[in-house]
C-alpha cells in the first residue's frame, strides 16, 4: 500500500491515491476534498464560525493542496467538482429541465436545447458543487458544507486544545541579554555578515517593513565561483511558476495567502479527535527572541521541547562536519522517540573551538533522517540561528523542513545599528523588529506566491530549489530529491568555508577586526568581483565610441579572462579549437547581426531617448530591438525622412498590457509573450505615478501621474493550454508576427520550451537569472533562477529528444557581453541571442544601480526632463558594439573551423572544460550535463528549418474578413450574420489585423462592421477588436472575453427562446477585457472572476461578477447591476466604477486599499442613466429596465468606487484648468 504519494507520480495520481485512502477510512467525498482543497478562510472575515473551526482544525492534520484545479470525483452515489482556492481554473455548468447537468471547462462543449435550460452557472473558487444522484437533486455548497462542519464541534475542540503565543505566559527566567560591542561583532564575523548585509538588507528592511529594491541584475560569481566564503543558502536558487502553475499576486490577492503554521506533532490523519488540534498556532514562521523563549520554557504536558546543539569542532579534521550532521541527527531521532515535539536547532553555542553549522545544513538533515525514519510527523523543527538575515535564508530553511525561525543575531544587529536612534526615542526596538518581521513576512509571501503556493504550509518541507553547487552525496544525506546538475561543494568543503569565517572572528581577536565589505550589490574596490566594473565599462565606452576594435579585445580579454576569479559557468569552458579555415570563408558579420535583439526594457523604465535609440541602431544593422511592456508610440511606426526608424520589431505582451492594441501588434515583426523576468522570475512590476507623465500615460493608455502595477501571471496563462490561447491569440492579430515565449532558466524549463513548441510557438527564448532590471528585490536578483547555460543546455537538448528543435528558434539572453559568450551560447543551442545591459552601458549606463529610483545621472532610467537632457547616447555607438560582437564571433567560428552559425548549434564537442581550473571550490564541479550531447540522427535536425503549422486557414475570421471588404476598401458599413461554436477562437483578432493595417489605431467609425453571431462563442471572443466592429451575440461565451479591446463594442444577451433569468445565471467567463484599452460592452448576464482586470479605458456595463474585479483597473469605466465577488478593486488605480449594491453586500467584498466609496455627483448621475439605459437599448435587460423605471429609488442604491490616485490626478487637473482661466 506504501508509499501513497509517490514522486515518481503525477500530481493527480497522489491526489487521487490520498483522496481513496481517506474515503476508505470512513470519511465522505465532499468531506475529503474540503480537508485536502479548503477555501481561503484565514483572512474571510464573512465565513461562519463553524466552517472557519472545520478548516482550522484541518490545518492540524494537513496541509492544502495548493494550485490550480478544477477535481471531479465520484463514488457512484454522488458525482461532484470542486474548484482551487484562487478560482484558476474555469468550469461552466448547466442544468436542464430534464434533470441532465453537464459541466466542462468551457460553455458549449455540448450542444443543448437553449428552451430547456433551467439555470448556467460556474463552480466558484473552493466551492464544491455536488449531483446526488442517488435521491436526485443538487445539494448547494452552503448545504453539503453546513452538514459537514456541524457533524463534530471542531469550535470547542480548538478552543479547548490549539494554543497561541498570547496564550502562554511569559517565562520568569530572563533570557540573555542581546550582544553588543566587541562579542557582536565576533559573531556576526562568524556567521559571515557584511557590512552591505547591514546597510544594503537588514536597515532598511528594520526601517521601513519592506525588502530592499535594487537594478541591473547581476554579474558576480555564483555562489560555487567565488572566492568568498558563502552563506550556504547562495548554492540554492528559487524555482518558480511558468505556464502550468500561474504565481499569485502576494499583495493584490492578500485575502488568499496565509503564513499560519503550526508547532506540536501531527497525528493520524485517518483519525479525528480533540487532540489532533492539540498545537501551538504560529501567525507567522518568524519568532522574536521572547517568543522563542516561551517555547523552550513552556510548561505544559502536551509540549516537550529539546535543544540540539547544532556545532561542530572547528579544527579542520576531513569528516568533522559530516559526522557532526550524523550525531545532530541521531540526536533528534532520540528526543523525537522520548516524547519531544518540538526540537529547536541551536548554532548559538560557539566557541573557539566549536564553529556553527550552517542553520540550513542542520534543518535540511534532521528532516530528511526524520523523514526517513517516519518520525517527522511527530514533532516540529525550530531553528535559532545566527546565520538568518535576509528572507532567502528564511525561505531555504522554511522549503527544507523547518516549522519557524527565530533570526537572533539580526535581531541583535538591529539593535546595534539602530543605537542613536534609539537612545533619542525616535524609534523603539519593538518597531523595528516588527518591521523587519514584516518585511521578512511578506518577502516570503512573494517567494511562496512565485511557485503558485499561497500558504507557507504548502511549501515548508517541498524543497522547490535546485542546487548549484553542492555534491549529490550531501543533497542525498539533507536535501534529498532537489535536482543538482554540476554537483559541487561536499561536506568537507561545506566545513572548510564555515571555518574560514570561524577563524577569522576567533583567531588573534583585535579591536581592528572588522565586518567585509561585501560588495554584491554594488561594486566596491575591495568587494566581490563584477565583470562590469569600472575598468570594463570604460573600455567598452571607449571603443565603441571610437569605433576601435582593437580597445574591444581589450575589453573582452577583460570580460573573458577569469582564470583568477571565475564568475560565469561559461568561464570553467575553453573552446575545442580543431582546423581553423580563412576568416573570410566564415558567414558575413551582416548576416550574423541579423540574429541579435536588444533586451525587453520599456518606455517608462527608460527614457524615450535611450528606448528609441536602441530601435534606430538595430533597425540599422537588421537586428531587433524589443518594445519592452510599456507600448509604444504610435509616431514611431513610421520612418524618418533620414531612412531611420525607431519602431521595434518586437513587441512584448506582457502581464500588465500596457498599451497591447491590435495596432500595436500590427506593426510588428515578431510579437513577444514574457512568462518572466530574469531578475525576478514569477513577479510583477510597478511604476511609480512620477514616471507616469503625459507621453507614458498616452503610450501605455492610462492617466498620468497615476502608478501602474503589473501582476505576477499572465491571467489569460493559467497552463499550457492556456499558453497555446494566447499564441494563437497572436497570430490571429499579425500572421506575419513571429511568436515568441519568454521563459527563464530553471529546472524544468526543457519541458516548458517544448510545450511551447507544440503550442506553435515560433521561438522560445531562455532567460539567465542575472539580466538586468529596472527595479526588483534584492533577494530575486540574486536567489531566483538558473544561468541561461543550464537552462539553454536542457532546452536545446528536450527538444532535440523530442525531435521538436526543427519547428522552433531558440534565443537566449542574460549578461552576454562579448563574441565568446555569443559562441558558447551557439554550441550549447541558440541560434539567436539578446543583448541589453552591454547596449545600455554603450548607450552611457555607469551602472549606478539606482534605475528604480528616477535619478539615473546619465539620462537613461529616468524620466526627469533635466537628467534625461544629459543623454549623450549615439546609435552609431551602438551599432559599432554589435559589429564588434559580430567579428568577434567570425574570429573564434574561423578558428572552430565552421563556416556559419547553424554549423555550430548544439555542437558542444567544440567545448570542454578548462584544464587549468585550481580554486579548492571547484575540484567537485561537473560540468558533464552541460556538454551532454544527444545522439544525432539525420531525422533531427539540432536548429530551426521549418514552420510552424498555424491552424489558421479554415477559420471563421477569413468569412468575417471576406464580408468586411467593402468597410476595409472604402469603408462602406456592413451588416451581416454568423453561427458559431466554442471551437472558434480569438473571433475578431484577424478581422481587427486587418482593419488596423488599412485605418491604423483610428480604425473606422463606430458600427460600420456589424456582425450578429448566434451561439457558443470560443475563448479570447472579441480580442483586440478594433474601433468600427460591433459584434452583437445572442448566446454565450467563454474565458477571456473582449480581451485586448481596441475600440470596438460587445453585446451579449441569451438566446431569445431560452426561459432564464439573465441577471442570474452566466454568459460570460473569467477574465474578461484582460488589458482591454478602448471600447464599450453590455453583458446581459452573469460574468467570472476577474472582470475587468488590467482595464485600461473600455466602458462595462454588467449584471453581476465574480471575486477580484476591477483588479488592476487604470483606466475606462465600469457599471455593475448586481453582486460582486471578494477583493473587488484590488490595485485598481484609475479608471471608476458603479455598483448597484441593493442587497448592501458590497462593503464587504471592497478593498479599499487604494480607492475609496464615494457618493455619486450630479455628473456621476447622468453618465450612469445614460449607460443603463445604453445597456437596455442593446440588450433589453429586465433589470436595466426596472432601475430605470425605478430611477429616484434605485439611484441610492448605487456607490461609486474611485481610486484615491486617479482621483487626486483629477482634482488636480481641475485646479490647473482653473488657473489657466484666471490668468
Amino acid at each position: 500500500m506504501m508509499p501513497i504519494c509517490d514522486i515518481k507520480r503525477s500530481d493527480s495520481s497522489n491526489l487521487d491515491n490520498v483522496v481513496e485512502l481517506l474515503t476508505l477510512g470512513g470519511r465522505s467525498l465532499p468531506h475529503v476534498m474540503m480537508m485536502l482543497v479548503p477555501e481561503a478562510w484565514q483572512n474571510n472575515p464573512e465565513m461562519r464560525e463553524e466552517k472557519r473551526a472545520f478548516y482550522d482544525y484541518y490545518s492540524s492534520v494537513m496541509e492544502p493542496w495548493d494550485g490550480p484545479a478544477s477535481i471531479s470525483f465520484t463514488d457512484g452515489d454522488i458525482v461532484g467538482a470542486t474548484l482551487d482556492r484562487n478560482g484558476l481554473r474555469p468550469s461552466r455548468y448547466c442544468v436542464l429541465n430534464d434533470d441532465t447537468v453537464i459541466m466542462s471547462s468551457e460553455a458549449g462543449s455540448l450542444i443543448v436545447d437553449e428552451s430547456k435550460v433551467i439555470t448556467k452557472g460556474r463552480l466558484q473558487p473552493g466551492k464544491l458543487f455536488v449531483a446526488d444522484l442517488k435521491n436526485g437533486k443538487i445539494i448547494s455548497d452552503e448545504e453539503l458544507k453546513d452538514d459537514i462542519c456541524s457533524r463534530k464541534p471542531y469550535g470547542r475542540w480548538l478552543k479547548e486544545n490549539k494554543l497561541t503565543l498570547t496564550d502562554i505566559a511569559r517565562p520568569r527566567t530572563k533570557s540573555k541579554v542581546p550582544y553588543s560591542g566587541e562579542e557582536l561583532l565576533q559573531n556576526q564575523i562568524a556567521f559571515g555578515f557584511t557590512r552591505e548585509d547591514l546597510t544594503e538588507i537588514l536597515k532598511p528592511m528594520a526601517d521601513a517593513g519592506k525588502e530592499p529594491l535594487g537594478s541591473m541584475g547581476a554579474d558576480t560569481p555564483l555562489a560555487i565561483l567565488s572566492t568568498q566564503a558563502q552563506h550556504l543558502a547562495n548554492y540554492f536558487k528559487q524555482l518558480f511558476a511558468q505556464v502550468s502553475n500561474p504565481p499569485i499576486d502576494p499583495i493584490r490577492e492578500a485575502v488568499i495567502m496565509s503564513l499560519y503554521t503550526n508547532l506540536g506533532p501531527q497525528r493520524n490523519i485517518l483519525a479525528e479527535t480533540p487532540e489532533h488540534c492539540r498545537q501551538i498556532h504560529l501567525d507567522s514562521p518568524v519568532l522574536s527572541n521572547g517568543q522563542l523563549d516561551k517555547i523552550k520554557k513552556l510548561d505544559d504536558d502536551s509540549f516537550k521541547s529539546y535543544v540540539i546543539n547544532a556545532t561542530f569542532s572547528a579544527t579542520n579534521r576531513l569528516g568533522a562536519l559530516e559526522r557532526a550532521v550524523d550525531e545532530i541527527c541521531a540526536n533528534a531521532e532520540r528526543a523525537t522517540l522520548m516524547g519531544c515535539n518540538i526540537l529547536i536547532i541551536s548554532n548559538k553555542d560557539i566557541s573557539e573551538s566549536d564553529a556553527p553549522i550552517p542553520s540550513l545544513l542542520a534543518v535540511g538533515a534532521i528532516h530528511t533522517a526524520l523523514t526517513k525514519k517516519g518520525l517527522r510527523a511527530k514533532t516540529s523543527i525550530v531553528v535559532e540561528g545566527g546565520d538568518v538575515i535576509e528572507t532567502h535564508h528564511f525561505a531555504t530553511l522554511i522549503g527544507f523542513g523547518a516549522n519557524a525561525i527565530n533570526p537572533y543575531l539580526a535581531g541583535d544587529t538591529i539593535r546595534s545599528e539602530f543605537t542613536g536612534e534609539l537612545e533619542s526615542g525616535k524609534v523603539t526596538i519593538k518597531s523595528l523588529l516588527k518591521h523587519y518581521n514584516k518585511a521578512i513576512s511578506g518577502g516570503l509571501l512573494k517567494i511562496f506566491s512565485k511557485m503558485g503556493i499561497s500558504t507557507v504550509q504548502s511549501y515548508q518541507g517541498a524543497k522547490i530549489f535546485e542546487a548549484l553547487g553542492i555534491s549529490k552525496t550531501v543533497v542525498k544525506k539533507c536535501f534529498k530529491g532537489v535536482v543538482s546538475r554540476i554537483e559541487g561543494m561536499t561536506f568537507d568543503d561545506i566545513a572548510k568555508e564555515a571555518i574560514i569565517k570561524h577563524q577569522r572572528a576567533f583567531e588573534n581577536w583585535n579591536s581592528d577586526k572588522h565586518l567585509y565589505v561585501g560588495g554584491y550589490y554594488q561594486w566596491k574596490r575591495k568587494g566581490e568581483a563584477h565583470l562590469f566594473n569600472p575598468t570594463t565599462i570604460h573600455l567598452l565606452q571607449k571603443s565603441s565610441k571610437n569605433n576601435d576594435f582593437e580597445t574591444y579585445k581589450k575589453y573582452a580579454t577583460a570580460i573573458n579572462d577569469q582564470s583568477k576569479r571565475h564568475i560565469t559557468l561559461r568561464s570553467l569552458l575553453e573552446f575545442n579549437f580543431g582546423d581553423s579555415i580563412p576568416l573570410e570563408e566564415v558567414e558575413s558579420k551582416e548576416k550574423i547581426m541579423t540574429r541579435f535583439a536588444t533586451g525587453a526594457m520599456s518606455f517608462g523604465s527608460i527614457s524615450y531617448e535611450a528606448h528609441s535609440l536602441l530601435a534606430v541602431a538595430m533597425n540599422r544593422i537588421g537586428g531587433k530591438s524589443n518594445s519592452g511592456e510599456g507600448g509604444e508610440d504610435e509616431e514611431r511606426f513610421i520612418r524618418k525622412k533620414n531612412g531611420d526608424w525607431e519602431r521595434s520589431a518586437i513587441k512584448q505582451v506582457a502581464s500588465g498590457r500596457f498599451g497591447v492594441t491590435s495596432n500595436y501588434l500590427t506593426n510588428a515583426d515578431e510579437l513577444q509573450i514574457k512568462v518572466a523576468q530574469g531578475a525576478k522570475p514569477g513577479e510583477g512590476g510597478q511604476l511609480p505615478g512620477h514616471k507616469v507623465d503625459d507621453w507614458i500615460g498616452r503610450t501605455r493608455h492610462s492617466t498620468p501621474g497615476v502608478g501602474l502595477i503589473s501582476p505576477p501571471p499572465h491571467h489569460d496563462i493559467y497552463s499550457i493550454e492556456d499558453l497555446a490561447q494566447l499564441i494563437y491569440d497572436l497570430k490571429n492579430a499579425n500572421r506575419k508576427a513571429r511568436i515568441n515565449v519568454k521563459l527563464v532558466s530553471e529546472a524544468g524549463v526543457g519541458t516548458i520550451a517544448s510545450g511551447v513548441a507544440k503550442a506553435k510557438g515560433d521561438v522560445v527564448m531562455i532567460s539567465g537569472y542575472d539580466g538586468g532590471t529596472g527595479a526588483s528585490p534584492l533577494s530575486s536578483i540574486r536567489h531566483a533562477g538558473l544561468p541561461w547555460e543550464v537552462g539553454l543546455t536542457e532546452t536545446h537538448q528536450t527538444l532535440v529528444i523530442n525531435n521538436l528543435r526543427s519547428r522552433i528558434t531558440v534565443q537566449t539572453d542574460g549578461q552576454l557581453r562579448t563574441g565568446k559568450d555569443i559562441a558558447i551560447a551557439a554550441l550549447l543551442g541558440a541560434e539567436e541571442w539578446g543583448v541589453a545591459t552591454a547596449a545600455l552601458i554603450v548607450e552611457g549606463c555607469i551602472m549606478m544601480r539606482k534605475c528604480h529610483l528616477n535619478t539615473c545621472p546619465v539620462g537613461i532610467a529616468t524620466q526627469n526632463e533635466e537628467l534625461r537632457a544629459l543623454f549623450s547616447g549615439n546609435p552609431d555607438h551602438v551599432v559599432n558594439f554589435f559589429n564588434f560582437l559580430a567579428e568577434d564571433l567570425r574570429e573564434i567560428m574561423a578558428k572552430l573551423g565552421v563556416r556559419t552559425v547553424n554549423e555550430m548549434i548544439g555542437k558542444t564537442e567544440f567545448l570542454k572544460v578548462d584544464e587549468n581550473i585550481n580554486h579548492w571550490k571547484l575540484e567537485n564541479i561537473d560540468l558533464s550535463a552541460l556538454l551532454y550531447k544527444p545522439a544525432e540522427s539525420d531525422s533531427v535536425d539540432v536548429y530551426k528549418v521549418r514552420e510552424q503549422e498555424h491552424d489558421i486557414f479554415e477559420i471563421l475570421d477569413r468569412k468575417l474578413i471576406e464580408a468586411a471588404q467593402p468597410a476595409l476598401i472604402n469603408g462602406t458599413p456592413v451588416k451581416a450574420e454568423f453561427d458559431t461554436i466554442n471551437t472558434d477562437r480569438s473571433v475578431g483578432a484577424m478581422l481587427s489585423n486587418e482593419v488596423s493595417k488599412v485605418y491604423g489605431g483610428s480604425g473606422l467609425p463606430d458600427g460600420t462592421i456589424h456582425y450578429k453571431l448566434n451561439g457558443s462563442c470560443g475563448n479570447s471572443f472579441g480580442v483586440f477588436t478594433a474601433k468600427g466592429i460591433l459584434f452583437e451575440i445572442e448566446g454565450e461565451a467563454n474565458d477571456y472575453f473582449g480581451k485586448g479591446l481596441s475600440g470596438g463594442k460587445l453585446v451579449i444577451y441569451p438566446p431569445k427562446i431560452s426561459s432564464i433569468v439573465p441577471h442570474e445565471n452566466m454568459i460570460i467567463g473569467n477574465v474578461a477585457f484582460y488589458g482591454a484599452t478602448s471600447g464599450k460592452a453590455f453583458i446581459n448576464g452573469l460574468a467570472g472572476e476577474r472582470f475587468c482586470v488590467r482595464n485600461s479605458g473600455v466602458t462595462a456595463v454588467v449584471e453581476g461578477i465574480g471575486d477580484h474585479g476591477a483588479e488592476y483597473m487604470t483606466g475606462g469605466k465600469m457599471v455593475v447591476l448586481g453582486e460582486t465577488g471578494r477583493n473587488f478593486g484590488a490595485g485598481m488605480s484609475g479608471g471608476y466604477a458603479f455598483i448597484w449594491d441593493v442587497n448592501k453586500n458590497f462593503i464587504k467584498n471592497f478593498n479599499p486599499e487604494l480607492s475609496d466609496i464615494d457618493p455619486l455627483s450630479k455628473e456621476d448621475k447622468i453618465e450612469l442613466k445614460s449607460l443603463i439605459e445604453e445597456h437596455y437599448e442593446e440588450t433589453k435587460s429586465t433589470i436595466a429596465r426596472n432601475i430605470l423605471e425605478n430611477w429616484d429609488l434605485q439611484l441610492r442604491n448605487f456607490k461609486k468606487v474611485m481610486p484615491r490616485d486617479y482621483k487626486r490626478v483629477l482634482a488636480e487637473k481641475l485646479e490647473k484648468s482653473k488657473a489657466k482661466i484666471v490668468v
